[in-house]
């Protein structure tokens, strides 16, 4: 495609490439090429998709991004991140042959994906998940290594993992030729904000991409910390929240089906105090 971006020389983990959101399109079926299109109309630079079709509808995305790019949007505008997920996450629509190796359906899958988009490089792409709850096993391994192998390729610029505990994290991160660059988990108070999978992303400097910011918080959304910053921001909690999650280095996710929630989200030009960002820190403790 005209203008895309070549990851060889503008890698998808450079600072100045990265949007300030993402808009994330689980869960959105039939409605996914409309709320993706006004997600871009309402200046979203940001998508992640999947190629599973029980959660996601990949197909849609590529239709409103066709639609963007011929209204004038620039491919090396948009960072876009999609995953493979393996066969227990799947339906009964699987983007690959279920019978293959793991490391022909990683390649099946990101074809699959390619061609959905309309795109013929990436700039992330994620595990969409290890096999188990716990360890990092053998087709964990052989997926990565599929996935290294696109990257050797300049198929995408750069490779991420998702819903990852810290323990499987330090197994990938000693193991890997390519190392993640973005780690994609649902974030909760509760646990500090994912503390342990956060500190270990700052120490090697992988970006945290927090999904599940506001669903996952409705207690924190109500609370008097952020309430207080509310009033004193003129901001609503959803924006404080994300600003929160921004300046303590996260890159959020967003799904929102709300026109004035898409632009209130992206609208993050006010700044909290070091006592404020220490309130939301420990509004769960």
């Amino acid at each position: 495609m005209a203008g895309e971006r070549d990851p060889k020389t503008k890698p998808a983990q450079d600072e100045s490439v990265l949007p300030a959101l993402i808009y994330g399109t689980a869960w959105k079926e039939d409605e996914t090429e409309r709320l993706v299109t006004l997600a871009l109309e309402s200046g979203f630079r940001g998508i992640d998709t999947a190629n599973q079709r029980k959660h996601y509808h990949e197909a849609q995305v590529g239709s409103a991004l066709t639609t963007a790019f011929a209204r004038g949007l620039r491919r090396d505008e948009l960072f876009l991140q999609t995953k493979f997920t393996f066969l227990p996450g799947q339906d009964e629509r699987v983007p690959y042959d279920a019978k293959a190796s793991i490391g022909k359906q990683v390649e099946q899958s990101f074809a699959s994906s390619l061609a959905h988009l309309g795109l013929s490089t990436l700039d992330s792409y994620v595990l969409h998940g290890p096999m188990s709850r716990e360890g990092w096993s053998g087709e964990d391994a052989e997926a990565w290594s599929a996935m290294e192998g696109l990257h050797a390729k300049y198929l995408v610029g750069a490779l991420g993992v998702s819903n990852v505990s810290l323990a499987q994290l330090e197994k990938l991160w000693a193991s890997a030729k390519v190392q993640p660059r973005f780690v994609q988990n649902r974030c909760f108070a509760r646990t500090g904000w994912d503390a342990e999978v956060r500190a270990f992303c700052r120490k090697q400097g992988i970006r945290y991409q927090p999904f599940s910011l506001l669903t996952g918080n409705p207690q924190v959304i109500s609370s008097e910390a952020l309430v207080r910053i509310s009033a004193r921001t003129g901001r609503t909690a959803a924006q404080v929240l994300f600003r929160f999650a921004r300046d303590v280095g996260m890159l959020p996710l967003t799904g929102t089906s709300d026109e004035k929630h898409m632009k209130e989200d992206l609208s993050l030009d006010f700044a909290l105090t070091p006592e404020e960002l220490a309130a939301i820190d420990r509004v769960w403790r």
